[in-house]
């Protein structure tokens, strides 16, 4: 399957990172105290109907939920149900979206009420790696040079880099061929093309990268227990600089 898109297939990709920005903004805006994770999820269905979208994970090998919902020591993947958010928790929120054939894919994670400061660094760590990878996006470089800036910024505060998931290709489906790790050495793998799509996404634990996934199949969780920040852009290859599709 190719890469790299045409000019139409770029456009009708920004128009699906478009709505995937707007639902998952919307959706961080909603989040607060109390509410559960099922809740979020059904906030988030209703907006993708508005938006005349459909969900690109519900159904997806059985997954039941129309976004994931991960909190705290939970990594990825989270199936929405009946666990509440609570003041001081993060919940990283992972949308993706189909429109005209095309898929959109972004995650954040949102901190409710935090005041620790290690779990602040962590989430900031995260969205600081995402755009350190996404800097390395450009023609001409090598696929590893994208893991290698997120991994560098995450060592570098003194955090760590899931090993056990990673980002992807995408376009006509959510996982095009290419694997994107978050770590590893530079100037490794395939070379990057202008106008390839990329989804980028470190997944940064405050101890151990470590990952169990729980008895639902799917829920991935930190196996110290210890917190978990989660970020996402789709994004097309530059010439110069990426261009992020999911950005509001």
């Amino acid at each position: 399957m190719g890469l790299v898109k045409n000019s139409s297939e770029l456009e009708r990709m920004r128009m699906a990172g478009k709505i995937t920005a707007r639902v998952c903004e919307q959706v961080a805006n909603y989040i607060g105290p109390g509410m559960t994770t099922a809740e979020i999820d059904r906030f988030a269905a209703g907006l993708m109907k508005e938006h005349g979208v459909k969900s690109a994970f519900l159904g997806y090998r059985g997954y039941p939920g129309s976004i994931c919902v991960s909190v705290n020591e939970e990594v990825v993947h989270g199936v929405p149900g009946q666990r509440r958010v609570q003041m001081g928790d993060i919940v990283s929120i992972d949308v993706g979206v189909v429109f005209d054939s095309f898929y959109g894919d972004m995650a954040k994670t949102i901190m409710i009420g935090v005041s620790d400061p290690e779990i602040i660094s962590l989430v900031n760590t995260a969205e600081k790696a995402l755009y350190a990878g996404i800097e390395k996006a450009v023609a001409g470089n090598r696929m590893s040079d994208i893991s290698h800036a997120i991994e560098t910024c995450v060592v570098q505060a003194g955090f760590s880099v899931v090993r056990q998931f990673v980002g992807h290709g995408i376009g006509r489906s959510m996982h095009e061929e290419l694997q994107i790790p978050n770590f590893g050495p530079p100037g490794k793998g395939v070379l990057l093309k202008n106008a390839m799509t990329l989804a980028i996404e470190p997944m940064v634990n405050m101890g151990t990268p470590e990952v169990e996934i729980l008895s639902d199949g799917w829920t991935a969780v930190t196996c110290d227990q210890k917190f978990s920040a989660h970020f996402e852009h789709t994004v097309a290859v530059g010439q110069k600089q990426a261009e992020i599709l999911t950005a509001l």
